[in-house]
């Protein structure tokens, strides 16, 4: 591990969870946007620790999640924490942070990354845009902002006061009430084509830019939570009500929570406190890809120790997907293996796009590979449960 010294200087209703990431205090926050979600008749639930809409008007979850699939729909995302950080050692500082190869990224290009503490555990995964090597764009979930702020600004401040930050420290700044808009779906390219000069074919998957869009001058990231085509659009707080209207037009369609959750999960993403949490390493959540290959071995990152272990001789458990007969799993049922319990459920819903009852969860190693047969408990019966590859359905990306 890096070692700091101081220095001198549709009708079906598709379930979502939403009870755990409400706030303890009920307080909700809101996004810019939640005056224009009442507006367009949003049914709004607590959602990690703001006001968020699950749905829109009588339109169905399934509705939503396949207009997505063969059109486009539009999600508020304005929950999640927005951050720069710069500064001359800016790459060394967030590779220090994460298993992440930072400093042979494109500028503007994007990464998967996670956030690990000590032990290698997940506190959370973000998603990494580098503009220059002093420079980068980082969103973060928001059920994780108090935890992932107060470690940022500890680790800032430790970096800072070491030997490294010689050449001038790093900073960080929140983009708070910033907007955070989603386009996503087959159709979302030509629909925003039609609002910028700027050529979208040059803007690959994983790739941003600086995009002119109807007088605004703003952040667009080619990607997305859905596995469709997509772009998510930073605006800022002045900006965010009218750049929503002109990006919701019809056909496009506003996408609430519950088409979000169904829509990432036949993708095979997986959602903070579900799926991820801070006694799983990337290994065991199968995001070894987001580690650098130079860095598995020889990368000086916090809990790089856990992470080697798992590495070099098997995780004790693997995230896999499942295919279950019947009922569909719900996060906590339990995964057998004749009369052991050998893992849990972490997400499942029925997949509206496969018309199969689909989930994902940890199992212990050794039961991951796929085509496995296994049981999960689903109302007091055991139900047939095969391992599957994810992604469930193929994505979509534009790559050129």
């Amino acid at each position: 591990m890096l070692l700091l010294r101081p220095t001198t200087i549709a009708r079906k209703t598709l379930r979502v969870s939403t009870r755990k990431f409400a706030t303890d205090a009920g307080q909700l926050r809101r996004t810019g946007l939640y005056d224009f979600h009442l507006e367009n008749k949003a049914k709004m639930v607590p959602f990690a620790g703001y006001s968020m809409p699950l749905s829109y008007g009588d339109v169905g979850q399934v509705a939503s999640h396949n207009h997505v699939r063969t059109d486009a729909g539009l999600f508020d995302v304005g929950h999640m924490v927005q951050s720069n950080f710069r500064g001359s050692t800016a790459t060394q500082f967030l590779e220090w942070l994460t298993p992440s190869s930072l400093s042979s990224l494109k500028s503007y290009s994007s990464t998967l990354s996670v956030i690990l503490n000590e032990n290698g555990g997940i506190i959370d995964d973000t998603v990494i845009t580098k503009h220059a090597d002093d420079a980068f764009y980082v969103v973060t979930n928001a059920g994780r902002r108090d935890r992932d702020l107060a470690w940022f600004s500890q680790k800032l401040e430790q970096w800072n006061s070491s030997d490294y930050a010689k050449n001038g420290p790093v900073e960080m700044e929140v983009l708070e009430n910033w907007g955070l808009l989603a386009l996503q779906g087959p159709r979302a390219a030509s629909y925003l084509q039609a609002l910028t000069s700027f050529d979208l074919t040059k803007l690959t998957f994983g790739t941003s830019a600086f995009i002119p869009l109807e007088g605004f001058n703003l952040h667009v990231a080619r990607g997305g939570y859905t596995g469709e085509d997509g772009f998510e659009i930073s605006i800022p707080p002045s900006e965010t009500v009218e750049v929503a209207k002109i990006l919701s037009k019809y056909p496009v369609q506003l996408t609430g929570l519950g088409a979000r959750d169904s829509l990432r999960l036949e993708a095979g993403m997986c959602l903070y406190g579900n799926d991820l949490d801070e006694d799983t390493s990337p290994v065991e959540a199968g995001l070894s890809w987001v580690i650098g290959k130079e860095r598995k071995d020889n990368g000086q990152f916090i809990g790089a120790e856990g992470v080697r272990e798992h590495l070099k001789n098997g995780p004790p458990k693997r995230r896999v997907g499942f295919v279950v007969e019947g009922a569909p799993a719900r996060q906590g049922a339990k995964i057998f293996s004749k009369d052991e319990q050998i893992g849990i459920i972490t997400s499942g819903i029925p997949s509206p796009t496969l018309n199969k009852n689909i989930a994902m969860g940890f199992v212990k190693n050794g039961f991951h590979k796929k085509g496995t047969e296994l049981e999960v408990e689903v109302r007091n019966r055991k139900r047939q449960a095969v391992v599957t590859s994810m992604p469930f359905v193929k994505p979509n990306y534009w790559r050129g």
